[in-house]
């Protein structure tokens, strides 16, 4: 029997398993060609749903993956983030990408937090990445304010093959600046 799915809660935000309701909402921000600018460009609908349901299986397949955000105070879906490690990746990520209607309000922070946590309690792991695209500034600033910073280069993996900066911290690190 395996572990129940996990579910975060933070001050203004839930992060748990995406579900079949989150579908809508995730498709509209997968076709927003802003918000998925860095993420490697809007998606049709029938891509987000293939990019959904691979997200949905890497729960099965690995026992992590994104979580939904949703907002408490609306019951919204806002965004999607977590710990992300397919094939090839370079590195144990915490990724994070929002719907535009709520940047600015610091939920990928809040959100990020809350994965960067978990993954180092609960999955054991002792680096947490951000695979950012150098024009990035914005989601820069996210790492920066979680207290990563650039490690290195590398190139993502098929079918992406673009070249980011890895930004991140050690578990080490990431305990003694957040006293957990």
């Amino acid at each position: 029997m395996s572990d129940p799915l996990p579910t975060l809660e933070t001050a203004r935000l839930l992060l748990r398993p995406p579900a079949p309701e989150d579908f809508d909402a995730w498709a509209e921000f997968c076709a927003d060609a802003e918000a998925h600018r860095f993420l490697g460009g809007a998606l049709d609908r029938a891509t987000a749903w293939r990019n959904i349901c691979m997200v949905t299986g890497a729960w099965t397949v690995r026992g992590f993956s994104f979580f939904s955000v949703i907002e408490k105070a609306s019951g919204r879906w806002i965004g999607r983030v977590g710990p992300w490690h397919p094939e090839g990746w370079p590195g144990t990520e915490v990724a994070y990408g929002l719907a535009k209607h709520v940047w600015g309000k610091g939920y990928a922070h809040e959100s990020a937090s809350a994965a960067i946590g978990w993954a180092f309690n609960h999955l054991g792991w002792t680096e947490v990445v951000h695979c950012i695209d150098p024009a990035n500034a914005p989601s820069q600033r996210v790492a920066t304010r979680l207290g990563a910073h650039i490690l290195r280069k590398a190139r993502l993996p098929a079918p992406l093959h673009w070249e980011v900066d890895v930004w991140g911290q050690t578990r080490a690190a990431w305990l003694e600046r957040n006293g957990r």
